[in-house]
């Protein structure tokens, strides 16, 4: 109200405070305070609406900013649960890849020892009877050596059959004293070793039973051995032997 009553004094040109200040200096201050009441009465009815939207508006936007802070807080949140589970996805896809090449290995390894029982199962037998053999010798080896150093000492001259008939009388008498031994006794299962006959046989030494038994007899002789080798084989076998690097 006092406002509008003002305004007719600041509406009218006379009320200007360059034509009152010629008239008064006092009037001119007052004059000019009047108007800047008018002026500021004019624009704060202007101005404060605006400033209501805008404190209406800032607080709309402290609101929203503070939404948006929790938001950006869980969506952290969410992105930090996502990278634990992604690394222990990746930690539990090398284990599964580790894990499936163990199963790989262990199904290899489970085949090759399959494979090898087997294989085992059928020299099960061959073994029991080696067993077996090797018990039997065992059992034997006192009259065998005992035969065999006869062999050696006193039948080198004579020939296969007459060593057969004197060697089974020998068991014979091993057998009323008591004493275990083959029937029938061999000198090669006895003293012979079989990579050594193998590399006489190579040198040239037949193949035979009789021929074997002589390298053995010469072998184990402490005396020079005198050999009658018509058919010069045993010549040959002793040049190749002795001259062949060991």
């Amino acid at each position: 109200e006092i406002i509008e009553k003002i305004r007719v004094y600041t509406n009218n040109d006379a009320f200007d405070p360059e034509l009152i200040k010629k008239a008064s200096k006092a009037c001119f201050g007052l004059c000019c305070w009047v108007r800047a009441m008018e002026v500021y009465d004019r624009v704060a009815k202007d101005v404060e609406p605006k400033r209501l939207r805008l404190a209406k508006a800032e607080a709309e936007f402290a609101e929203v900013s503070g939404l948006l802070a929790e938001k950006k807080e869980a969506l952290a949140a969410v992105e930090a649960k996502i990278n634990e589970l992604q690394a222990q996805f990746t930690a539990a896809d090398e284990k599964k890849k580790d894990l499936g090449q163990q199963v790989e290995d262990c199904s290899q390894k489970l085949d090759r020892a399959q494979t090898l029982i087997g294989g085992l199962g059928g020299e099960k037998d061959r073994w029991g009877a080696s067993s077996a053999q090797l018990g039997e010798q065992l059992f034997n080896i006192t009259g065998d050596v005992l035969i065999a150093s006869g062999v050696v000492s006193y039948m080198g001259p004579f020939t296969a059959v007459f060593r057969e008939r004197v060697t089974a009388r020998w068991i014979e008498y091993c057998r009323s004293e008591q004493i275990p031994c083959s029937s029938p006794f061999s000198l090669g299962a006895t003293l012979g070793n079989p990579v050594k006959v193998r590399e006489w046989n190579i040198d040239g030494l037949p193949n035979d039973s009789f021929s074997i038994d002589n390298g053995i007899v010469i072998s184990y002789a402490r005396r020079w051995p005198l050999m009658i080798d018509p058919q010069m084989q045993a010549n040959k076998w002793i040049k190749t032997m002795c001259a062949a690097p060991k």
